[in-house]
């Protein structure tokens, strides 16, 4: 599959394996394909990314993501849900970091695997991967681009998504941005 992407995809997947090892975490996540687009200038991703404001709000979509991870990965969605229900997230949180530390629901296993050399990828990262590939051949390009990524990051559900959706990112608008009125209705179409 790794054949098929351009150049600018391959950027997004070594930009994302840069991101994992700034940030000193164990496998690349769907968090770290995002934040390397958000880097990438110059490209259909990132003029769609431009085009909705996103650059802008950086700081913001990496702020959301922060909080998400610190929440054991539960999505805004979640904590509204919950708090319907009368159960306070972010007090269940706080006890939680106040008992075992901050970040304590991270999910980071920092040292306890031997580094091998080589970075891996979380099960939604090669989701979001082949998720690209599928969008690819449902609009019938024959290469996998940053857009598809792209693409693929708002369609699959997650706390990637849901940050993009807070941010105006959904994929209709991801869509519009990148083929127009008539390349998001072909998307829809091809599912």
């Amino acid at each position: 599959m790794f054949e098929r992407f351009t150049k600018g995809a391959r950027a997004t997947v070594t930009g994302a394996v840069t991101h994992a090892e700034r940030a000193g975490s164990g496998p690349v996540t769907e968090e770290h394909l995002l934040l390397a687009l958000l880097d990438q200038e110059g490209s259909r991703a990132s003029f769609a990314v431009a085009a909705l404001g996103l650059v802008d709000r950086r700081a913001s979509v990496a702020a959301a993501l922060a909080d998400a991870r610190r929440r054991g990965g539960m999505t805004r969605a979640d904590v509204d849900a919950l708090a319907g229900i009368g159960i306070d997230l972010t007090a269940i949180v706080d006890r939680i970091e106040e008992a075992h530390g901050e970040g304590a629901l991270g999910g980071e296993r920092k040292g306890r695997r031997r580094w091998s050399g080589h970075r891996t990828f979380t099960r939604e990262a090669k989701a979001i991967l082949e998720k690209s590939l599928r969008i690819a051949l449902g609009r019938g390009d024959r290469f996998i681009g940053e857009e598809h990524v792209l693409l693929a990051l708002t369609a699959n559900p997650g706390v990637v998504a849901d940050v993009l959706a807070e941010h105006g990112a959904t994929y209709e608008t991801v869509s519009r941005a990148l083929y127009g009125d008539g390349g998001a209705q072909r998307d829809r179409r091809a599912g």
